[in-house]
């Protein structure tokens, strides 16, 4: 565990993780606003998986020809996937919604964008101004990352495009689920302080270990890839070496 508290971005990770902590003790979040907070952060990840999508490096003409339509189907279907997230959480804790989605217009498959821009629209008009530092530090965190982790340290180049599409709902799929799970108890008790703080470390530590198996994964694909590239090297320099070798021996042959 202190292995992967260790590394540059685990402990961003954790900083901007600890301010819904202040939230609760100064500001009386109770677990709604908690669990609204991490519904928010999903729009964070889908953001900087789309940076991720665009910069992520092609090997063919194809790849970059494919991204025109891999990126557009991810925007709306993550967005649909995130409007459906957001509507159940406000009924889950009996926050009426309203009518959100009667007047939705838009044609086809932007429908989802249109359920998603009324879900943020719903929740923008309760969502407590306090909140809007602890948005801003999960966005800063997870930029961060990408920065650091995919920009800098080279993920970019290990990663395909296509790859990048699924990454987000499995992240999300078992970090809400252990987040709603462990809500429910936290409302039944009357969202105690001592709980919600449960909750949050909870959410810490499952973050967390998602993040470092993710970066874990590309890292140590760059290192198989180096060691490729340095063995070929050693085997070419191997090569070349023989043939001087080779060539010094006829010459030295000759002159006798």
């Amino acid at each position: 565990m202190l292995e992967r508290i260790k590394t540059t971005s685990g402990l961003v990770l954790i900083v901007s993780n600890i301010i819904p902590i202040y939230g609760v003790f100064y500001q009386s979040w109770d677990a709604f606003w908690i669990v609204l907070l991490y519904w928010s952060e999903n729009l964070i990840i889908g953001f900087y998986n789309v940076l991720r999508m665009i910069f992520v490096k092609a090997s063919t003409p194809a790849e970059n020809v494919s991204k025109l339509f891999m990126i557009p189907f991810f925007i709306v279907h993550y967005g649909g996937f995130c409007a459906g997230h957001g509507f159940f959480i406000m009924m889950m804790f009996k926050r009426d919604p309203g009518n959100l989605f009667e007047d939705i217009s838009a044609p086809g498959f932007f429908v989802f964008i249109e359920m998603l821009i009324s879900v943020v629209r719903k929740i923008l008009e309760i969502l407590p101004d306090n909140m809007l530092l602890a948005f801003f530090t999960l966005f800063l965190s997870h930029g961060f990352s990408f920065v650091y982790n995919f920009i800098i340290k080279g993920e970019y180049m290990n990663v395909k495009a296509k790859d990048l599409m699924s990454q987000p709902y499995i992240r999300i799929g078992v970090l809400h689920i252990a987040i709603i799970a462990g809500a429910f108890p936290v409302m039944y008790f009357g969202s105690p302080v001592y709980l919600l703080v449960v909750l949050i470390l909870i959410k810490i530590i499952i973050d967390l270990y998602l993040h470092n198996k993710e970066h874990k994964k590309f890292q140590k694909e760059i290192s198989v890839k180096g060691q490729s590239a340095g063995r070929r090297k050693t085997w070419q320099r191997t090569l070349n070496l023989k043939e001087q070798t080779h060539i010094l021996l006829q010459k030295t042959l000759w002159s006798l």
